[in-house]
């Protein structure tokens, strides 16, 4: 039965496309002389953000113009100076992405009403989300307990701590009693390393790299090919199941539980 469900936040719950970090990563780099692309930012989007930078640096083209710019590879020094211009950017600018998705209020609600406890897990670190939790709260959502890589050593997705640190608050039982919902890749990996029920999301997610108003006006094929694209990628990096928004998840969840009380009836 599931009791516990792990959401992750821009993207997933907040921040329609995840456009915070992209934005914060974008003028990082360029800072640098590097001119980076929002498919390479959104590549490893979801890990530890110092984690990311390192990911995006290794990545043959931004390599190479690295090597064209600096004309040597990048040294933790070089990491470092870039993670403070973002930190520094996204500081400035988080809480104008910070907008509750619509319908997550309504989706929690039903959660809690099925007895079910909320934890988060995010790529931000605990001084980020004191701004973000805060601008979520005065919209309402507010979930029971968020856990951040500043929370387990400084270790992010797509490693499980983050999930075996909630789940240690909620004195959850068994990981079989887990659904983790995220909207990128490593949300998915995280979930699958923690042995959680990990389910990809679709809309508003990084994965499908689209701003709110930038989805309203695709057309109708073109959401249509996106849902397929961003849907197989989420089965290729082992995911459990893709929902097209958030709002299908409370049926979801009580489809797998419904199906669990039938088979231990039947056993």
């Amino acid at each position: 039965m599931i009791n516990t469900v792990i959401l992750d936040w821009a993207g997933t719950t907040i921040d329609f496309g995840c456009m915070a970090p992209v934005d914060a990563f974008y003028q990082a780099f360029k800072k640098e002389g590097i001119i980076v692309t929002k498919e390479e930012i959104r590549l490893p989007m979801g890990t530890k953000k110092h984690d990311h930078i390192m990911t995006m640096l290794k990545m043959p083209r931004i390599a190479q113009e690295w090597l064209a710019v600096h004309e040597q590879e990048p040294t933790e020094t070089d990491i470092n100076r870039i993670y403070q211009t973002f930190e520094d950017v996204i500081f400035q600018t988080l809480d104008q992405y910070s907008d509750v998705k619509l319908g997550v209020l309504e989706v929690v609600e039903q959660l809690k009403a099925m007895g079910i406890s909320i934890g988060s897990t995010t790529g931000y670190t605990s001084d980020m989300m004191k701004i973000v939790a805060k601008v979520a709260a005065e919209q309402g959502y507010e979930p029971d307990f968020i856990a951040t890589p500043d929370l387990t050593k400084g270790i992010g997705r797509p490693a499980p701590y983050m999930i075996f640190h909630i789940l240690e608050h909620f004195c959850t039982p068994s990981v079989q009693n887990v659904v983790k919902i995220g909207d990128t890749i490593s949300d998915i990996e995280e979930g699958k390393n923690a042995g959680v029920f990990s389910i990809g999301l679709i809309e508003g997610s990084s994965l499908a790299g689209y701003s709110f108003d930038e989805y309203q006006q695709l057309s109708e094929t073109d959401k249509q090919e996106l849902d397929e694209r961003v849907r197989e990628e989420y089965y290729v990096a082992g995911a459990d199941a893709v929902l097209d928004n958030l709002a299908e998840l409370p049926a979801f969840i009580a489809m797998l539980n419904k199906k669990s009380n039938e088979c231990k009836k039947s056993n």
